[in-house]
């Protein structure tokens, strides 16, 4: 397939428009770069004021929670709270089947920095059922958007409830540029969202196939006491300078990974994410992840020549289910699910709560 010869956007990517010269549209206009940037750098005055003020929060153990996967990104998350801001950190993990990769990270990170840490596993029956819907009942958008935001609503949720409970003033998420999609959050989730949004997604709550105590996985903050006290939700990386390649060496450095392959962006913590993107791969043509990456290697903050060689061969063994692509198979024989299954049948934004849907343009 054609990509951007600048930044390796497939020209499957809706408006990816390559012109004749092999540049996609979002390169030949460089100029609308600068918005981000400048949006970016007014976050941060307020990211550094807010760690310094819940610096040893009273009334709590904790002044952040830290959801942490095991991932490049949350690790090195932990590392600038803890470390260089001098915050108590509650690492909290919502386990979906993580590999012994994810895990190996986690402890090694978690004894080298001295971090308290809370995993919750959700009901497996539950899980397994939640997938095998959404996986055959899909947005219009793909497998990665109708997966990833039910399920990310799932553990966001829950780190908010936690962070209610144990009266942690910040939830802050190790999320990269571009993560999540901005109608959900930029740097920070909207307090409106927090404070009154019930996050069930609504095509669940529609569709009968949940009982409403499986329902009640989901955050909702009418279930809650007058007079509680929220959390703020923020994502870091959105105000601070981030460079993918750099948080990797600097893990690495650390030694809060074994070894910086274990910090490679390509070995999922979340062994389903294969599956979601083959079924994306097979109706679209194209990565999904193609479109945030490329948006970092934009910006200067990812390596082209990583991704030229490294996106090709991803797609390969995510199509043939060899390698590491043979997570396809052993999740489409976890979710008893077949080619076939994976279908796109629900409208975009069938699974986004109320106040997401009317910011999506």
């Amino acid at each position: 397939m054609k990509k951007c010869r600048k930044c390796l956007l497939p020209e499957a990517v809706p408006g990816a428009d390559i012109d004749a010269s092999g540049v996609c549209a979002a390169c030949r206009a460089p100029s609308s770069r600068a918005p981000i940037a400048t949006v970016a750098a007014n976050f941060l005055p307020d990211l550094e004021e807010t760690l310094r003020a819940a610096r040893n929060h009273q009334g709590s153990d904790y002044d952040c929670i830290v959801p942490l996967s095991g991932g490049k990104d949350s690790l090195w998350l932990l590392h600038k709270l803890k470390v260089e801001y001098g915050l108590r950190v509650l690492a909290y993990t919502c386990n979906i089947d993580l590999p012994d990769v994810a895990w190996n990270n986690i402890r090694l990170a978690l004894r080298k920095l001295n971090i308290d840490h809370l995993v919750f596993t959700p009901a497996h029956d539950f899980l397994t059922k939640l997938f095998r819907y959404l996986l055959c009942n899909q947005e219009a958008r793909g497998a990665v958007y109708s997966v990833s935001y039910v399920y990310a609503p799932l553990f966001e949720g829950a780190a908010i409830r936690l962070a209610i409970e144990k009266n942690i003033p910040l939830v802050l998420a190790g999320y990269s540029p571009g993560q999540p999609e901005p109608e959900r959050m930029l740097y920070e989730f909207s307090p409106e969202l927090i404070r009154a949004e019930d996050w069930t997604p609504p095509h669940l709550k529609e569709s009968g196939a949940f009982s409403a105590q499986e329902l009640s996985a989901f955050y909702n903050p009418a279930r809650l006491p007058e007079g509680t006290r929220f959390p703020r939700y923020l994502a870091p990386y959105h105000a601070w300078e981030y460079d993918q390649a750099e948080v990797i060496r600097k893990v690495a450095e650390l030694g809060l990974v074994k070894r910086s392959a274990h910090a490679s962006p390509i070995v999922s913590n979340y062994p389903i994410n294969w599956l979601m993107m083959y079924s994306d791969l097979k109706h679209f043509g194209y990565n999904p992840y193609a479109p945030e990456f490329a948006a970092l290697i934009r910006e200067g903050k990812a390596n082209r020549n990583y991704w030229r060689v490294m996106a090709p061969v991803v797609d390969f063994m995510i199509r043939n289910k060899i390698g590491l692509g043979k997570e396809v198979r052993r999740s489409m024989a976890w979710l008893d699910l077949k080619d076939e299954d994976l279908r796109i049948t629900l409208p975009r934004g069938a699974y986004d709560p109320p106040l997401v849907q009317g910011r999506m343009p």
